[in-house]
């Protein structure tokens, strides 16, 4: 096991090295900001050496004299002062500089980041809790960007400043400057004693709040749930036991980390105590000035703030490591589904809306299979029911033809094109979907009917609203149309959300219409005023309803019956009665409702 832990370390801070290096390209934008910050760091650093100079100058030449020179002490006065103000002024400007600068990057980074998760396929996000990726876009950016910030002007500034106090002190006298380099190897070994410790620390520190952040996400997107069921205080014992595991190993974090600190505040101290002892005697006996000795304790006090600074940076190092490494597994992820390098051109006004499904076989897991050598063929214009009990595989039918996934065999073509074919930009504007559970986002009314598209006018927004009969309900709002929405329009009823998304529908006007049971949640006087305007909306448009209320398809021009992953039955609402299989089990089942209202959108 003791063999195994340092390899397993050592191939995790090169995942993390080789991560931070494929986000090095994207300051490549900035690099003249950050060279214009290496010629302010050297200015800084160089006013900061000369002031303990100046000091044993003005001691040694002008106040430890048998004549006192008060016009070279106020000289160097003066020059100490310059010499500040120089300083501080170039630390203000490299710390703004780098700080906009490292920003920049962070902020190309995390667009980056996103744009690459929005490209992926619906499989990338079966597999991966929200939480996470939410960590992936705000925590972990946040942390890389204390490398190019804090760590970049720490290993810059502090590395020169050792470099150049080193110089210094031998310059003073390098017979006490070789004595004061017997701390460079305690130092190092200080460093590799904690260093292995340290980068655990880090790493389960960043783990464990993901876990925190992906067990929140989860539960509060099913608060309803957990309230029903009366599973507020399991989840609240749950959290709890997570947010202690955070703790303790924030807890050990800091221990570590102090530990290594106060060695350095030790080490230092310690340095100081043997220089005034060697200087100390050295003075006495005449052999440097006092002047020097006084330079020589400043410098050593100086030489230990650039490491403990530099080591202060450890922990920036490895959190950002570790979160450039988290980042590093997302973006090393291809998108699954790609658009082709020949894709063609379409206009999608000249879509008909012929679909045909070909030897298809799916599954969301290769060797489970979840729908079989399906065939069937949608002519322009038709309005399509697809039945089945649960997990038959109705969805998945409508997540293969918006290319969501992609079947493992055989083709599905629009209009006699593979939708390989297209662009997926282009098929999502032929393909237009409305679920039962409506997607609402943060903004107005009017910016949720356009999905934020400036192409789309205000009086597309309000036809299309008065279509399908949201009209009327929305300038019932306190702001009509300019009504902010929050929290997935939390402030909506469940038909108004439903509604709005059918408005989108009419605004985008795809050719293709999926509706996946997007009435099922509709009061009947609502449900009444959609399928009004939906039978506007489906005109001259192939429509595909996924239903579970038979009563909705009833008049369907053709109805596919699926039966665990298989199509087993097509045919209308009369021929597949009269056939007294599956289907008419089902409507059986249904009862009256499915004989007692009509309610297809056509």
């Amino acid at each position: 096991m003791s063999t195994m832990e340092p390899s397993a370390d050592r191939q995790r801070r090169k995942a993390g090295m080789s991560s931070l290096g494929r986000l090095l390209p994207y300051a490549k934008p900035y690099v003249w900001q950050f060279a214009l910050v290496l010629v302010l760091v050297v200015i800084f650093n160089a006013s900061t050496v000369m002031q303990p100079y100046l000091v044993k100058v003005a001691i040694d030449s002008d106040i430890s004299t048998k004549h006192p020179n008060y016009h070279g002490v106020l000289v160097i006065a003066l020059i100490y002062v310059g010499v500040v103000i120089i300083g501080v002024a170039a630390n203000f400007a490299q710390t703004v500089l780098l700080q906009n600068a490292g920003q920049n990057v962070i902020r190309t980074i995390r667009l980056a980041l996103f744009s690459h998760i929005e490209r992926q396929a619906m499989r990338f996000f079966d597999t991966r809790a929200v939480g996470r990726l939410v960590t992936n876009v705000s925590n972990d950016t946040e942390t890389v960007s204390q490398f190019f910030t804090n760590f970049f002007l720490s290993l810059i500034r502090d590395a020169l400043s050792i470099i150049m106090i080193i110089v210094a002190m031998f310059e003073l006298n390098g017979r006490i400057a070789l004595y004061c380099m017997v701390l460079i190897p305690i130092i190092f070994a200080i460093s590799i004693g904690f260093r292995g410790q340290l980068r655990r620390a880090y790493q389960t520190t960043r783990t464990r709040l993901s876990n925190v952040n992906a067990f929140l996400a989860e539960n509060l997107a099913g608060m309803r749930i957990i309230q029903i069921f009366h599973q507020e205080e399991r989840q609240s014992r749950a959290f709890e036991e997570l947010n202690e595991s955070h703790r303790q190993a924030n807890v050990y974090e800091y221990r570590t980390s102090v530990w290594f600190n106060r060695a350095f505040e030790v080490l230092g101290n310690v340095a100081v105590a043997a220089v005034v002892w060697i200087g100390g005697g050295a003075v006495l006996k005449h052999w440097i000035a006092f002047g020097t000795l006084y330079a020589f304790i400043r410098y050593i006090q100086q030489f230990f703030q650039p490491i403990n600074a530099m080591t202060q940076q450890w922990n920036t190092l490895q959190s950002s490591m570790v979160a450039a490494d988290r980042i590093g597994q997302v973006l090393a992820v291809q998108p699954e589904i790609v658009d082709a390098p020949d894709t063609v051109t379409v206009d999608p006004a000249n879509i008909r809306g012929r679909i045909e499904f070909h030897h298809v076989t799916f599954g969301y897991q290769p060797e489970q299979p979840v729908l079989k050598d399906i065939n069937f063929v949608i002519e322009p214009g038709q309005f399509i029911g697809v039945v089945g009990a649960t997990g038959a595989g109705k969805s998945s039918v409508m997540s293969l033809l918006t290319r969501f996934y992609e079947p493992q065999a055989g083709d599905i073509t629009v209009d006699g094109i593979s939708i390989r074919a297209y662009a997926q930009a282009d098929l999502h504007r032929i393909i237009g979907i409305v679920q039962q559970d409506v997607s609402v986002f943060t903004g107005t009314v009017a910016d949720n009917i356009r999905l934020f598209r400036e192409d789309i006018s205000d009086a597309k927004v309000h036809q299309a609203a008065e279509i399908v009969g949201a009209d009327v309900l929305i300038r019932r709002l306190p702001n009509g149309y300019a009504t902010q929405l929050y929290g997935k329009g939390s402030n909506l009823s469940a038909g108004e959300r439903q509604l709005i998304s059918f408005a989108r529908i009419v605004a985008l006007n795809p050719r293709i219409l999926i509706l996946d049971e997007a009435t099922a949640s509709l009061d009947s006087q609502t449900e009444e005023l959609v399928q009004r305007g939906l039978h506007a909306v489906a005109e001259d448009r192939t429509t595909i309803v996924i239903a579970h209320r038979l009563s909705t398809i009833r008049r369907a021009d053709n109805i596919l019956v699926f039966d665990k992953g298989r199509l087993v039955e097509q045919g209308t609402h009369a021929q597949l009665v009269a056939r007294a299989g599956l289907y008419a089990m089902l409507d059986a089942e249904s009862g009256v409702e499915a004989g007692t209202r009509d309610t297809r959108p056509l």
